[in-house]
């Protein structure tokens, strides 16, 4: 624990008594109560009628069909019990807690006792449970207090290392403080909130909180969705409970935590859906998992507004008001319907703009009507997760999986989506049909492949993205593109080399419908979904899904493809796509340069997987660029360098340029006139993040052309019509 010496923390954890008068802890008792009870509906109590019903305690269980050691149901039960018993004032219930808790803590749940399979059910899982049922019954157990003594000693909060990071060690603390108000504990009191601290910290790799938005947990997962939200409920719960005690959390770092909302929860939330792509292996539970995910993170945005500064407060409710009108699946929550019913609280739209997390491998792209979300792999970035028997065929999630959700599309990638997927037809990857086994690759995020080039470039609105492809358990090594822009996304492969002895494919879509699909010269179209500008695609309906598909052959070796995905475009829009080869000419597809030109958005962009030259751009080492020119004699050039490494980087834009308007961080070097050359410094340590500056144009100058624009091939230059 950097923040706090093993000598302090010793003090701290032997401290004695210092209760303040008034007995501060009957306080928290109270205010426990009333913040978790807060979001529960008023339905919570009918289940626990039943379970007061049907307990038969016995040597070997609670509940008939729950065999000891019964780690999740049997606490789940009493808890739900304790939670009846507090909102209905009812004593059956909480006479079946005291007994359920005195007889769980004698046969499984004891000081001593062996904890035997997942550490976390005997550390967090189980205490937490226990220890809520208990403070809400006022139940006064020593048996339960000496098995979480035994379980989760003081000690286990020494080193912020291991399994007590992240979410993981805000849980810990919360048994920490649920144990010492249990108790009356001043000395556990202040070592659960002083233990947070470390969670208050950016963090640069590892479990955690990133200044790009990014959260981490297992060292290799995106996992806003699950342990995030686990620990956004978490941190908001400490803070409403504790706030005006003795041991409120004032550390000035606790900032990092509120401006989470917006920088790494609410973007991949979209009508009140958590996106699967920041939710590890969860993405396979339940047939409403993504909508169960976006309704925790609505509850605990709206319980963590309640210690936040008036205009936090105000934007978030906003936020998940609208979501709420959007969806009332969120209802279900008790704090979503207050602030629904609330008549001062406008319902906010969804937003508009571009979100590039380089540090996880993730990006979303949103625009009116529609929304994009890239899923990728890294060096630091697994390919996917899987562990407890849970996603055991997610392989290709982070092999470019281009998740999107037009008007209606909602619940897309929910319900059974994942059961009955083609786990080697992921939208937007590219992938050997090589069999893999359940499990390939390791659990827990371990499969990490070693490509660095990973990310991409973003001005906020239009954005530029590459992965250097390395396929899980296979030779597949490949360039993959996407181009972000108004109402298309332009996707580019290069490069596309495997030795498997198995045939290699792109998944230009995968949707589970069963509308009309029409094909053309150069074109597909899916009723009520959008159209694709591609040649060539294979197309199948299999168990409820549509599939569009290039068929790059048995160990190809330099293959490539261009297609467009229009999302929400008409017919009649996609077949006009497709009649206009100009509208969006690449300027390079190949395994060094991957790059395009879109006249009427006056956008410029390559991802240099080399240093070299495409069309009007040329860099000195690999790295991503975008050039914005929106009219008004100005243009923004943006650059990034996603494999993190690059002491200096040079980019010259071949277009004539009088002066530099602004910047977000001066470039080292700058030179103008009949060219931009432009001196970037110090982008090894920016994360991948990306950094912009704006140019005047020379007036009166004529654009230059942008470069070739013959007919695209495989290595490719020429107009985004098809692939082949």
């Amino acid at each position: 624990m950097p923040e706090l010496s093993r000598r302090s923390f010793l003090q701290l954890a032997a401290a004695g008594p210092l209760i303040p008068a008034g007995d501060p802890f009957e306080a928290l008792r109270r205010r426990w109560r009333e913040v978790t009870l807060a979001g529960l509906s008023g339905r919570a109590p009918g289940a626990a009628a039943a379970h007061a019903r049907t307990m038969a305690p016995a040597p070997g269980h609670l509940w008939p069909g729950l065999p000891y050691p019964s780690l999740k149901a049997t606490p789940a039960r009493l808890l739900a019990l304790a939670r009846a018993h507090a909102l209905t004032g009812d004593p059956e219930p909480a006479a079946a807690v005291a007994t359920g808790i005195a007889h769980y803590c004698r046969h499984v749940y004891a000081a001593g006792a062996d904890p035997g399979g997942n550490w976390w059910d005997w550390q967090i899982g189980v205490p937490a449970k226990l220890l809520d049922a208990a403070l809400l019954t006022g139940l006064r157990d020593d048996a339960l207090a000496a098995a979480v003594d035994h379980f989760v000693p003081v000690s286990r909060l020494a080193d912020y290392s291991g399994t007590s990071t992240g979410a993981n060690r805000v849980d810990l603390c919360r048994v920490t403080l649920l144990r010492a108000i249990f108790t009356a504990d001043p000395a556990r009191a202040r070592l659960a909130t002083r233990a947070l601290s470390p969670v208050f910290r950016y963090v640069t790799e590892g479990d955690g909180f990133y200044r790009d938005g990014s959260f981490i947990q297992h060292t290799t997962v995106p996992y806003q969705g699950g342990y995030g939200a686990v620990l956004l409920e978490g941190l908001a719960t400490l803070f409403a409970v504790l706030r005006g005690s003795p041991w409120e959390i004032t550390d000035p770092g606790r900032q990092v935590v509120f401006d989470s909302v917006e920088r790494s929860f609410a973007p991949f939330v979209r009508d009140g859906v958590c996106m699967p792509l920041v939710s590890g292996r969860g993405i396979t539970r339940g047939p409403d998992g993504d909508q169960a995910r976006g309704l925790r993170l609505a509850s605990a945005i709206l319980l963590l507004a309640e210690s936040a500064r008036p205009a936090e407060r105000s934007r978030w409710r906003a936020v998940v008001k609208g979501w709420a009108a959007r969806n009332p699946y969120l209802l279900n929550d008790a704090r979503v319907g207050r602030v629904v019913a609330d008549g001062g609280v406008a319902a906010a739209a969804e937003p508009v703009g571009h979100r590039l997390l380089p540090m996880s491998a993730r990006a979303v792209h949103r625009r009116p009507g529609w929304c994009a979300a890239l899923s990728m792999a890294s060096h630091r970035i697994a390919h996917y997760e899987h562990g407890n028997g849970e996603n055991r065929r997610g392989w290709h999630t982070g092999s470019g999986m281009l998740y999107w959700w037009g008007e209606g599309h909602r619940d897309q990638y929910s319900g059974t989506f994942w059961q009955s997927v083609d786990p080697y037809r992921l939208p937007g990857t590219t992938v050997s049909s090589r069999r893999l086994p359940d499990g390939a690759g390791g659990a827990w995020g371990e499969p990490c492949p070693q490509a660095r080039w990973v990310g991409g470039a973003t001005d906020g609105v239009h954005a530029t993205v590459g992965q250097h492809l390395l396929g899980l358990e296979s030779t597949l090594d490949a360039f993959k593109s996407w181009f972000f822009l108004d109402d298309a996304v332009l996707c580019l492969g290069a490069g596309i080399t495997c030795f498997d002895g198995a045939v290699v494919e792109t998944v230009v879509d995968n949707r589970r419908t069963g509308a009309r699909l029409a094909t053309g010269d150069g074109w597909a179209h899916l009723d009520g979904h959008g159209g694709y500008v591609v040649t060539g695609a294979r197309t199948r309906r299999a168990g409820g899904h549509v599939v569009l598909w290039l068929d790059h052959g048995l160990n190809p070796a330099g293959a490539g493809y261009v297609y467009q995905l229009l999302p929400n475009a008409s017919e009649e829009e996609t077949r006009a796509r497709a009649a206009d080869p100009g509208w969006a000419r690449v300027l390079a597809n190949t395994a060094r340069q991957q790059g395009v030109h879109v006249p009427s958005l006056g956008l410029t962009a390559v991802n240099f997987w080399t240093g070299g030259t495409a069309g009007p751009l040329t860099a000195s080492a690999p790295c991503a660029v975008l050039v914005r020119e929106p009219g008004d004699g100005t243009a923004t050039v943006t650059v990034s360098d996603p494999r993190r490494d690059l002491g200096e980087l040079t980019v010259t834009w071949d277009r004539p340029v009088s002066a530099v308007i602004r910047a977000d961080r001066p470039p080292a070097r700058v030179a103008v006139g009949a060219r931009a050359v432009l001196t970037f410094g110090g982008l090894a340590g920016r994360g991948g993040a990306s950094e912009s500056v704006t140019l005047r144009l020379t007036p009166g100058r004529a654009d230059r052309s942008p470069g070739d624009t013959t007919r695209s091939g495989a290595s490719g230059r020429g107009p985004a019509r098809g692939a082949r």
